[in-house]
């Protein structure tokens, strides 16, 4: 059933780089353990303003994040000691648990390569049990998530299981992810097994039933036996869900289900007390 069309509203990570940010939303905080969507981009910046737009480091908690790359190139660094290069149809799975700091850096040539970066980013919350756990980076190259085509449908499952398939990255609960491009007139019927999931169109619109989304927007479905059919132009879409975990308390990059460990973790970052990336430590982002 449809529950709800989100719009994304407009954000400026400042210098050039925006975004469209989908969740959370004010009526609608999660989709599964889905708690925060991006999508930057696509955007192309001069040489001279790559280095102003860089993210520097910053701290999370409670939490994995997720970035999904559609073009171009970003260099992850956190304070695990890992440097990983970013590319299109990657999976870089980053798991916050107790506290980790990192950084996205465009230095790379190929950071605005292909039309542009585009990027988009989830945060997925952790369950209760694991909100404390090791931090940990998980890379996970393209190649080793499962793909189907067929009736004008091509998808692309990037975390967790759909369609009687099961990607290799490690998750805390059940979930999926998935990217996926419509024909124009083809039909994406939602896979079964998963209490939220929630369609959003990067390019194209889709309909269901009366409803139309178009880029920006983010359909929100519960329950079994849903569809949405491409318009003329074709759909780009990422779908996802899973199981909700509860209510989630959210500050800045931290997230918890105990408004004392936000508090903690906002002290913990203004007082120096998170580790920072070993090679880019020099600067850092302040807690607003």
């Amino acid at each position: 059933m449809l529950e709800m069309l989100i719009t994304a509203r407009p954000g400026d990570l400042g210098h050039g780089l925006t975004v469209r940010r989908v969740l959370p939303y004010a009526k609608r905080r999660h989709v599964g353990p889905f708690v925060f969507m991006d999508h930057a981009g696509p955007v192309t910046l001069a040489p001279e303003h790559v280095r102003a737009a860089d993210v520097r480091p910053h701290p999370h908690i409670g939490l994995s994040t997720v970035s999904y790359l559609l073009s171009g190139m970003i260099t992850h660094r956190d304070s695990l000691g890992i440097r990983q290069d970013i590319k299109p149809g990657d999976v870089n799975w980053m798991t916050a648990g107790r506290g980790i700091s990192h950084s996205e850096r465009f230095t790379h040539p190929e950071s605005f390569a292909g039309g542009g970066l585009e990027l988009m980013q989830f945060w997925v919350a952790l369950p209760e049990a694991d909100e404390e756990c090791e931090p940990a980076f998980d890379h996970y190259p393209q190649a080793l998530m499962p793909e189907h085509e067929t009736g004008g449908v091509w998808w692309r499952l990037f975390a967790g299981s759909a369609y009687g398939q099961t990607t290799p990255v490690r998750t805390h609960s059940p979930l999926f992810a998935l990217h996926a491009r419509l024909q124009p007139g083809a039909t994406l019927a939602l896979t079964g097994g998963h209490a939220e999931q929630a369609v959003y169109v990067a390019r194209g619109a889709v309909t269901h039933g009366d409803t139309t989304a178009e880029p920006g927007q983010l359909l929100v479905f519960t329950g079994e036996g849903d569809s949405v059919t491409a318009g003329p132009d074709g759909a780009t879409l990422m779908v996802f869900g899973g199981q909700p975990l509860g209510e989630r308390h959210i500050f800045w990059n931290f997230v918890s289900s105990r408004r004392e460990r936000i508090e903690q973790a906002k002290a913990d970052w203004r007082e120096g007390r998170f580790a920072l990336p070993p090679d880019d430590h020099d600067e850092w982002i302040p807690l607003p």
